[in-house]
């Protein structure tokens, strides 16, 4: 009941807090014989890990994920799943702790500082503790292994990049890019010139103190028709819980999403068509619902856009108060992001794939 387990047959739980002796997971129901490249669940890490760029947090993690359960290992160096939980850890090797002492009865504007006192009369002030981003390199080993899954079951792949940062956007509605594409500049936007323009744009907030947010677009392809559950386990309710879930998301839209209200039904229905496209005998001419139907799968892509605010933590100062209630001025100190967006990558992979995981290994028991 504490909501840190994600999922119905496909499962992951997670545990840690950023300045802990590690942080780690559990994923239950992944089905035996799953054969599980680690090398490949190390890459999607590494996309995650901070100091990988001149515009991401300085802090320096491996992120070495040890798998301890679960799995057995083959000569190829890859794993085969057993059927039981595979548990797994990350040690936490590049804390600073000391450079929260300052925030011991004192709230960060915007941040989860206040809200976890309000909840639990106490918490972890070291990096924000459970509250810290940190917390998401056990989701993107838990993606990884749902994207083999996905990918050895129906083929399905998923692709995220960066939309917009702040009012700078790519020019071009959502699509499909590769993981080359997207990784091709720092800030993993698969427009070189709008890229260079948010580089520019990220680095100025830094050097000023502030922060920055934005929008990141993913889509999934190849996800089979009929994925989802009524009434409450609609696909794209649980997509939209597991990406609200993120440290600083606070908005997302679904195919067409809020233009879609300023337009007339006979404009945003998607026209069903004779199927053409990977052997499948219906689609649909447009895909203004995004990929999905009441809550179902269609069988077209699934496109979400997720909105980013601006990280809390600012170098400038700011009106705030002590856990008494004193009014206190103050400045924000540690390493933290300017901007997330480019770390938030994998992250948003990680969630989208976990859902669909769980809905593949669902859908199996939905008729005979």
């Amino acid at each position: 009941m504490a909501g840190n387990t994600l999922g119905k047959v496909f499962q992951i739980t997670t545990f840690g807090e950023s300045h802990g002796v590690s942080i780690g997971g559990i994923v239950d129901g992944v089905p035996a014989g799953l054969q599980i490249d680690p090398e490949d669940i190390q890459r999607d890490l590494d996309r995650r890990r901070p100091g990988a760029s001149e515009i991401t947090t300085p802090r320096k993690e491996d992120d070495k994920v040890v798998i301890m359960s679960g799995v057995l290992p083959e000569t190829s160096g890859k794993l085969i799943s057993t059927g039981t939980p595979i548990g797994f850890k990350l040690d936490n090797k590049d804390a600073k702790s000391e450079d929260y002492s300052h925030l011991k009865s004192t709230y960060r504007p915007s941040h989860a500082d206040y809200t976890y006192d309000a909840k639990y009369g106490l918490r972890d002030i070291r990096g924000g503790g459970r509250a810290s981003a940190r917390e998401t390199a056990c989701r993107v080993v838990g993606g990884a292994i749902a994207r083999q899954l996905l990918k050895t079951t129906d083929s399905v792949e998923i692709s995220a990049y960066v939309e917009r940062v702040q009012d700078i956007s790519t020019p071009f509605p959502p699509a499909f890019f590769s993981r080359e594409v997207v990784d091709a500049t720092a800030v993993r936007c698969p427009s070189s010139d709008v890229a260079s323009r948010m580089i520019q744009r990220i680095e100025t907030v830094r050097d000023e103190g502030d922060t920055v947010g934005g929008a990141i677009v993913v889509v999934a392809k190849n996800v089979p028709a009929g994925w989802g559950e009524p009434v409450f386990d609609k696909l794209h309710a649980d997509l939209a819980k597991a990406l609200m879930s993120i440290p600083a998301v606070k908005a997302l839209e679904i195919g067409a999403g809020f233009s879609g209200t300023l337009m007339k039904g006979s404009v945003h229905n998607d026209e069903f068509v004779t199927g053409k496209r990977n052997g499948a005998k219906i689609e649909t001419s447009s895909n203004r619902s995004g990929g999905i139907q009441g809550g179902i799968s269609n069988g077209e892509e699934i496109s979400i856009r997720i909105g980013f605010k601006p990280v809390a933590t600012i170098r400038k100062t700011q009106n705030t108060v002590t856990r008494e209630g004193d009014e206190i001025k103050l400045s924000g100190k540690g390493r933290h992001d300017p901007c997330v967006l480019p770390r938030a990558i994998p992250i948003v992979e990680a969630m989208v794939a976990l859902v669909l995981a769980d809905h593949s290994l669902r859908h199996r028991t939905s008729r005979l």
